[in-house]
């Protein structure tokens, strides 16, 4: 259906897949890698060099408390060189049992929260063009003060509580610009069926 209305419009229905003749490591950090991909469409004889960072899936969980407050965290983001307000989350770590382990490891590391129940809300890519890894977005119900955070070494966080009502106006107002926190408070907004 979607393809019959794309070649009425007169559009290019994308059926054919890339090959790859060859792929590389160019370049490694402890966070993540760069790698080049040679590859070529079927209907065309010349090659073309791709670059993908290769990194492990991510995890965001939004911890809603039973007053209402979601739990942000604030800290140092270096590629802006400013400070961010967000939702706990990271890196999915290769000892993690799953993803949702993983958000609940980060809610406690990050913020000293726990919940008893995770709820799944989406997934993402972050961005298909440069990277092949997933985001993973968790609700953490009635999250709970558990102890003092745990933050790594290189994080400096500062824990917020801001009431779940204060969400679209953050968002409006450019507070909360990290894309990836966004895209989570969509899933949010779906679930609790506002959108």
């Amino acid at each position: 259906m979607v393809e019959d209305a794309r070649s009425r419009l007169g559009l290019r229905v994308l059926k054919k897949k890339w090959t790859t003749s060859a792929r590389e490591i160019v370049f490694e950090t402890p966070v993540f890698s760069l790698r080049r991909d040679r590859k070529k469409r079927l209907d065309s004889a010349t090659s073309h060099d791709f670059y993908v960072i290769e990194s492990v899936d991510w995890v965001n969980v939004i911890p809603l408390t039973p007053d209402d407050e979601i739990v942000f965290i604030e800290l140092h983001r270096h590629g802006t060189d400013e400070t961010s307000l967000e939702i706990p989350g990271g890196m999915i770590d290769p000892s993690d049992a799953s993803p949702m382990a993983a958000g609940l490891r980060e809610l406690t590391e990050e913020t000293g929260y726990s919940s008893p129940e995770l709820v799944e809300l989406g997934v993402v890519h972050p961005n298909p063009a440069l990277q092949g890894n997933r985001c993973f977005t968790y609700l953490a119900k009635d999250a709970y003060l558990a102890g003092p955070p745990r933050p790594d070494e290189t994080e400096d966080i500062e824990v917020v509580c801001y009431p779940r009502a204060e969400v679209p106006r953050l968002l409006r107002e450019g507070r909360i610009s990290h894309a990836l926190v966004i895209v989570c408070f969509f899933w949010l907004f779906q679930h609790e069926g506002l959108l």
